[in-house]
Formats: C-alpha cells, structure tokens, sequence
C-alpha cells in the first residue's frame, strides 16, 4: 500500500514543513490538487505552488488535474516539477491525445473517473495509462464524506486492471481516514490519497501516516 498525502489540506503557512515531514514519515508520494472553477466548483493551486515545492522534497509530485483543457496546462507545470499527471475521463474533448500528450513529457499518467462514471470507461483507455483513480467523493472539495456505494466499482476496477495491465496503480481519493483505508484496501486499491486525516487531524503528520497505514495494511 502506497500513501499520497493531499496538501489541499495542509496548513498553506508550513506547507514547505508539513510536506517535508510527510516525506520522513514514509510519504510515496505527493498529491497537489488543481481545480480552476470550470470543471469543479472550487479554485485551488497552480503550477507556482508544484515550483515551490519541487526543491524541498525528493518525493514524486503527483498533479491532478480537475480542470477544463488539462492540455494547455500540462508544459507548465511539467516545467514547474510534476512528475505524474491525472486527468480526468470527464469532459475531457480527446483522452487519448491528452495520455499521449502526457507521455511526449515523459511523464506518468493516470486517468481518473466521479463516482457517477462507470468503471467501464476505462476498458479502452487502461492499456495506455499506468494508474487509474477512482474518487470516493464528487471532486471539488477537501472534508468530505467517503461514499461506500464506489467499493464496489474499486473491485470492478482491480479486476479490469489485473485482466488488462497487471502493475497498474488503483489510487482512490476522498474521505479516507483509518476506517475507509482498509475498505479500499481490501477493495483493491493499492495507493490512498489522504488530505484532512494527515495533515488535518489532532495529531502530527508521522502520527497520522502510521494510523493509516497500520489499519490499511
């Protein structure tokens, strides 16, 4: 099981200190969440806050991407330090050329897909991608409620991707704390993005990684 903590929730006055310090408690990954207000109801980060980053950990930086014409961004933020990119199968005008665009980078990809999107979606597209994320709350917002009803479409999504394209990442995103962890765990998914229950909760960072990950593995 692979954590990715999500600084949506970091307190943005450490953000440096809180990322820093997720990396020492075992961090796979760093997830930054870009929403423009188009695609999701909410403005969040640019590609300046992936720059500021980039020299204060030598962990992955994970960009997804919920935003409307993810391809006008993709160089700038390649250029800024992202070292993968999700983007969504929604609304997206050609998801192939977008992937494709992402690997003329060389960079990582994954699709994601709302919890309203059938996991058949991703049949076509699976082949070419090496993570597929599955949200566990509508996208737009941090401190959201996990939604049960997406376990059984995270067990539909490891069977299509041990079928198609075995070593492919299955990350779930939204609502996971200790309890919901080991759902998704036990669901299939092998890589948790975690905002409010690392950097939100009462206790420190290492703290709250440990408690997860214990109760997802």
């Amino acid at each position: 099981m692979k954590l990715a903590p999500s600084i949506l929730a970091a307190d943005f006055s450490r953000l440096g200190v809180q990322v820093a310090e997720a990396e020492r408690a075992g961090a796979d990954r760093i997830h930054v969440d870009v929403m423009d207000g188009h695609f999701v109801p909410n403005l969040s980060m640019g590609a300046p806050i992936v720059a500021s980053l980039r020299p204060v950990t030598r962990l992955p930086l994970e960009t997804h991407m919920m935003i409307s014409n993810p391809d006008l961004f993709l160089q700038e933020f390649a250029d800024s330090g992202s070292d993968s990119f999700l983007v969504h199968w929604e609304g997206n005008v050609n998801l192939h050329r977008t992937v494709q665009a992402i690997r003329a980078l060389g960079k990582r990809v994954g699709v994601a897909i709302n919890p309203a999107t059938p996991a058949a979606v991703l049949e076509e597209i699976l082949p070419d991608v090496d993570q597929v994320l599955v949200m566990t709350v509508d996208p737009g917002f941090g401190h959201q409620h996990f939604l049960h009803s997406t376990l059984a479409k995270i067990r539909r999504v490891r069977q299509m991707i041990d079928r198609v394209k075995p070593g492919c990442d299955l990350e779930v995103d939204g609502g996971i704390d200790s309890e919901t962890a080991r759902l998704c765990v036990e669901a299939g998914a092998n890589v948790l993005v975690a905002g409010s229950s690392v950097f939100g909760s009462n206790k420190s960072v290492s703290e709250a990684m440990s408690r997860l990950r214990a109760k997802g593995e």
